[in-house]
C-alpha cells in the first residue's frame, strides 16, 4: 500500500507526532502521550506485519517518534527515513529487539526502547504451562474429546508424566528461568538442574529453603545442582526449559546430537526465541521418539513452522503469547510510550530498566525517565538517580 488506509488519531492539535505500528492493549499509554502534547497516529490496517514501505509511509515527513513490533525491520532505510522527518524517538514494544539495527539507530540519533521487567512472571507461567500440558497430554486428551472419540474410561489412555519427584532442567538461569524454575520446584516439588554462566544464587538458597521447608515437615526434600556443562542438564533433566539469549553461540543449541542425548520422553519447552532449536532437526526427532513432548512458543521462521511440524502429536504449539496477560501486555505498552515521551522530553535513562514498578503505578505520575533505552550510553544520554 502506498499509504496506510486506517489510522486513529488522538489529541490531532498535539505538538509532538507519535505513531505506533499496531493498536496496543489498554488506555494509559495514549493519554500518558497526550497529557504531554503528543498527537498519538496508531495504524489500524487489516495487516499483521506491516512492512519498510507501510511504515515509511507512516512516518512521513514530520515524526518525532515511532512505537514499532519485533515483527517489524527496523534498520538503515527506516531510522534514516525517522531521521529526516525529525524524529529522534524508537521502541519496540518487546524485551527483545533481535529485529532492530541498534548501529544504525545509534548513527542516526535515534533512541532504541525496549520493555523488560514486566514479562517475567508471565512468560514463565507459559513456559510452567506448557509443561504441565506436555507432561500429561493436555492438548492430545481434548482433541480426542473434541472428536467424539471418548467411549469410556481406559487403563492406557492418555498416559503421561507425573512431575512431582523428577528433575526440571533449567538452561539460562536468569529471571524469567529462574521464575520457572521457582514455579516448577515449588509448585511440584521437583528437583533442579540448571546450566548458566553465572551462578543463580537466589535461586539455589530458594530451592535449599525450599528443601529445608519440606523436610522439616515430614517431605523429601528438593535438591539442586548447577551443571558443569548444558549436555549433563540434557542427560539428567525429564523437564528442559530453554531460556538463554539469541546470539551466534546460542543458534540452534539444539539440535540433532543435543536431543539424541535428552530421555526419550523427556519434555522440552521453549519460549525464549525460535532458532534456539533447529526446528527441523526436531520434527524428524519428534517422529522417531513419539514419546518426547514439546511445548513451543516460538518458531525458528516465526510466524511459520517447519514442514511436518504441525502434524505431530507430541507437540504443543502456541503462536508467541508468552507476554499475553493483560497486565503485561498494558505494561509493555506504557513504557514502550514513555521510552519515546522521554526521549522526546529529553528524559534521561532510567538507571535499572528491570525494577519499572514506578512507571506501571497508575495512581501516580510516572517519573520523569526513559524506563529502558538499550543505546542510551553510544547516544551519551545521562542515567536517572532511582
Amino acid at each position: 500500500m502506498a499509504k496506510p488506509i486506517s489510522i486513529e488519531v488522538w489529541n490531532p492539535s498535539g505538538k509532538y507526532r507519535v505513531i505506533s505500528t499496531k493498536p496496543m492493549p489498554g488506555t494509559r499509554w495514549i493519554r500518558l502521550l497526550t497529557d504531554q502534547d503528543c498527537r498519538v497516529e496508531i495504524c489500524t490496517e487489516k495487516k499483521t506485519i506491516l512492512s519498510v514501505e507501510d511504515i515509511l509511509a507512516l512516518i512521513g515527513h514530520k515524526c518525532d517518534g515511532v512505537i514499532g513490533q519485533l515483527t517489524e525491520d527496523w534498520g538503515e532505510v527506516l531510522f534514516s527515513g525517522l531521521r529526516r522527518a525529525g524524529g529522534t524517538a524508537f521502541s519496540n514494544m518487546a524485551v527483545g529487539y533481535n529485529n532492530v539495527d541498534v548501529n544504525a539507530a545509534t548513527k542516526y540519533g535515534v533512541a532504541v526502547g525496549n520493555t523488560p521487567g514486566v514479562l517475567t512472571e508471565t512468560t514463565a507461567e507459559l513456559a510452567a504451562s506448557l509443561s504441565v500440558a506436555a507432561s500429561r497430554r493436555i492438548v492430545e486428551a481434548d482433541q480426542f474429546m473434541r472428536a467424539g472419540l471418548y467411549d469410556g474410561w481406559l487403563p492406557h489412555l492418555f498416559v503421561g508424566n507425573l512431575l512431582k519427584g523428577q528433575t526440571v532442567g533449567v538452561i539460562g538461569a536468569g529471571r524469567i528461568g529462574s521464575a520457572y524454575a521457582r514455579m516448577m520446584v515449588e509448585g511440584f516439588k521437583m528437583n533442579l538442574i540448571y546450566y548458566d554462566l553465572y551462578q543463580a544464587t537466589r535461586l539455589e538458597k530458594f530451592v535449599t529453603a525450599y528443601g529445608q521447608f519440606l523436610k522439616a515437615n515430614g517431605e523429601q526434600p528438593v535438591t539442586w545442582k548447577r551443571a558443569a556443562t548444558m549436555e549433563d542438564v540434557l542427560r539428567e533433566a525429564d523437564v528442559i526449559s530453554l531460556h538463554p539469549v539469541l546470539d551466534k553461540t546460542t543458534y540452534h543449541l539444539i539440535n540433532k546430537d543435543s536431543l539424541s542425548i535428552m530421555k526419550k520422553d523427556a519434555i522440552l519447552v521453549n519460549c525464549s526465541r525460535g532458532p534456539v532449536i533447529d526446528e527441523a532437526a526436531l520434527v524428524e526427532h519428534l517422529k522417531v521418539n513419539p514419546m518426547f513432548r514439546v511445548g513451543l512458543d516460538v518458531f525458528e521462521d516465526e510466524p511459520y513452522m517447519k514442514p511436518g511440524l504441525a502434524e505431530m502429536k507430541n507437540a504443543i504449539v502456541v503462536p508467541h503469547i508468552a507476554s499475553a496477560s493483560k497486565w503485561t501486555r498494558e505494561g509493555m505498552a506504557t513504557l514502550a510510550a514513555l521510552n519515546v515521551l522521554g526521549k522526546i522530553k529529553g528524559y534521561p535513562a532510567w538507571s535499572d530498566p528491570n525494577r519499572v514498578e514506578a512507571f506501571l503505578d497508575e495512581n501516580s505520575p510516572p517519573p520523569s525517565a526513559c524506563p529502558s533505552i538499550v543505546n542510551a550510553k553510544q547516544l551519551g544520554l545521562p542515567s536517572s538517580k532511582l
